[in-house]
């Protein structure tokens, strides 16, 4: 019996080895360089499948994180109701987020960021591309400042949940989110829209 050669046909395991090849090729090549047709091509899938399973190149990368959660869906809420207030309202969707039962996955996520470079990647990927390019895109902010703007904010952020969720560290892991948002809040406001200069 002749043995069948090209793509792999749909069954349980396409979803899977499309996960997986999209993975790697996310987190080597990071989110904008990945597409559909090499992902596909990792997997040995044709690209329709990929849409089939798993929609768009977004949703992919969200399915390869486990994060349950579309940040498209709630940065409109962030930057509703001004430019100046941006900060505490990015702490309190966070917050919102990641102390509800779905923020159990983004914790085992950065817990994973932690000691594995492939995660890590990943996870970087999704904080700058998925989160933070959504928020500082709409801010009419100097192109050339976007990028440490992000990461200073990436910087509070990341700092927050390690602290909270991870470490536990009192009072942050037990204080309110209208406290964390009124002190934090404020930083990231900076980072966001304040002078970067030291003068």
């Amino acid at each position: 019996m002749a043995r069948r050669t090209g793509r792999r046909p749909g069954n349980p395991d396409t979803r899977e080895a499309i996960l997986a090849a999209a993975r790697a090729t996310f987190a080597e090549r990071g989110f904008d360089a990945a597409s559909i047709r090499a992902i596909a091509a990792a997997a040995g899938v044709d690209p329709a499948l990929v849409h089939h399973y798993f929609g768009t190149k977004e949703e992919l990368f969200r399915a390869t994180v486990s994060i349950p959660v579309d940040p498209a869906e709630l940065v409109p809420g962030v930057l509703a109701g001004g430019r100046d207030e941006v900060g505490e309202r990015l702490v309190r969707t966070f917050l919102a987020v990641w102390d509800s039962p779905v923020g159990t996955a983004a914790v085992a996520l950065l817990r994973s960021a932690v000691s594995n470079q492939w995660t890590a990647r990943l996870l970087r990927e999704f904080l700058v591309t998925q989160v933070l390019r959504r928020v500082v895109d709409q801010l009419d902010l100097d192109p050339a400042e976007v990028p440490l703007r992000g990461a200073l904010v990436a910087t509070q952020i990341a700092g927050l949940a390690m602290m909270r969720y991870v470490i536990r560290l009192e009072p942050v892991a037990t204080a309110s989110p209208d406290t964390l948002a009124a002190t934090i809040g404020p930083t990231i406001q900076r980072y966001l829209t304040g002078p970067l200069d030291a003068g």
